[in-house]
């Protein structure tokens, strides 16, 4: 069974970083194209990154130059490193597999605030 697992989210002010984890079990990490997606409240999920199976990244307009995409196939592991947060980067975030996905499971909530 295919499961992926977010954590990492927390609070942090404005201009801070936090590095999320999407853990992956049944599968590997780097057999699929991974997405990673947020949920503002009260609006749509959205894309946010995306990593390819060669590991070429791409990203939302708005977090580009500010998330950082990665894998690691020491522990079947994908990263997403967030850095210079802004408050409209709140939300809970997700990872998946876009052609072929699992269960969303319950994300990580990333709060920015002051």
């Amino acid at each position: 069974q295919v499961r992926l697992v977010v954590s990492g989210g927390g609070s942090v002010q404005p201009g801070g970083s936090l590095k999320l984890s999407c853990a992956a079990s049944g599968t590997s990490i780097f057999i699929n194209t991974l997405d990673w997606y947020r949920q503002a409240p009260g609006k749509s999920r959205e894309w946010v990154a995306q990593i390819t199976k060669s590991g070429t990244t791409f990203y939302e307009d708005d977090v580009k130059g500010r998330f950082t995409a990665s894998r690691d196939a020491a522990v079947n592991t994908a990263y997403l490193q967030m850095d210079a947060l802004k408050p409209e980067d709140t939300a809970v975030y997700y990872c998946n597999f876009p052609y072929d996905p699992t269960d969303w499971g319950q994300g990580t909530r990333v709060t920015v605030s002051s």
